[in-house]
């Protein structure tokens, strides 16, 4: 059964997505048991139980009417929210199992977030249709909508701050204290297409201090809002192979980024199969694993950083000639707190 399929030995996510996945989140920390939210382009949005022993129940699912490109969980626990390409947001309240749409945009969803400040929540979209949107979702009109430079192609929050990624390569920082607001604008420092953004930690403030993109060109921008040393930002290359003796070397996508709750340090995943484990500060690659047979499309730390979850199935980056529907999407889970810790100073 494991044969190619998973060599790490990974706990194997029980009823995956009939089609590659685009979204995986954990359920927050206000939630006793562990959940796993994935949203897939087989429009759909499934929900299961992950359990101590590492065993995985699903627990239900949602259908849009189009592709899923982004999922956020309330940070209550008791809804998903849920971005599609069909231009519209719902919110799916897990304990009626009903789903109402709660944003729309005049393009395909690519982002949502769920914002959670002291003296307001709200959620924030952002679309192809070169907007960022701000909804109280009891309302059908937002709160507030900005004009984006470009379509977004990627976005993250981490209150008070929010980076959005767009497709002319700058990327939007936002203050979300008070009201939304920009507090700069970024040229990537990457030549090639944005793919996925995280934002990170001061390790002693635990404020949001800077960001890292990943590009489809393999390689990860760390970028520091407030760099106190020009020197802070840098860029480093991963998902490649080792070249040949042609001096060749195919390059892949980094498809996404996530931070680990508690030591800082990240992960990347990307279309070479492969999932890698990095420390920033001290700049170096903590841990990678051997490609598997499809891309790597998304992955997630739960809320105490246990749990590293990643997605394989097929991108389309390799074109439609590559494409095999004969082979199946997988999502794994794997123990992960010992392999991130930072390396010692």
């Amino acid at each position: 059964m494991f044969s190619g399929n998973n060599p790490h030995k990974d706990v194997e996510v029980s009823s995956p997505p009939d089609d590659t996945v685009s979204a995986l989140e954990f359920s927050p920390p206000s939630v006793p048991q562990t959940f796993l939210a994935a949203g897939s382009w087989d429009c759909q949005v499934r929900c299961w139980e992950v359990e101590a022993s590492g065993k995985t129940v699903p627990k239900a699912a949602q259908n849009m009417t189009g592709p899923i490109l982004d999922v956020a969980w309330h940070d209550d626990g008791s809804k998903i929210f849920m971005a599609s390409t069909d231009k519209s947001v719902k919110c799916w309240d897990l304990a009626s199992n009903t789903a109402v749409q709660v944003a729309a945009h005049d393009g395909p969803v690519q982002t949502c977030h769920w914002v959670k400040a002291p003296n307001y929540t709200c959620l924030m979209t952002a679309s192809w249709d070169k907007t960022l949107k701000f909804w109280d979702t009891r309302s059908a009109v937002p709160i507030m909508a900005i004009h984006l430079s470009e379509r977004c192609y990627c976005a993250d929050v981490d209150y008070p701050m929010a980076a959005v990624g767009l497709a002319d390569r700058g990327v939007c920082l936002y203050s979300l204290e008070g009201k939304p607001a920009e507090v700069k604008r970024v040229e990537s420092p990457l030549k090639y297409q944005h793919r996925c953004i995280a934002i990170f930690k001061d390790k002693k403030t635990k404020q949001p201090t800077g960001f890292a993109l990943g590009s489809v060109e393999g390689r990860v921008a760390i970028q520091y809002v407030n760099p106190t040393n020009p020197k802070d930002n840098f860029t480093f290359k991963c998902h490649r192979s080792a070249g040949t003796t042609g001096g060749y070397q195919d390059i892949y996508a980094v498809n996404d980024i996530a931070f680990h709750p508690v030591h800082g340090t990240l992960a990347t995943v990307g279309s070479d199969g492969s999932f890698s484990f990095w420390d920033k500060d001290a700049r170096t690659k903590l841990k990678s694993f051997e490609s598997l047979e499809q891309s790597l499309t998304n992955c997630a730390f739960n809320h105490s950083g246990q749990i590293f979850a990643y997605a394989m199935g097929y991108d389309w980056s390799k074109g439609h000639e590559h494409y095999n529907p004969a082979k199946k999407n997988f999502i794994y889970l794997r123990p992960c707190f010992e392999d991130l810790k930072p390396r010692s100073t």
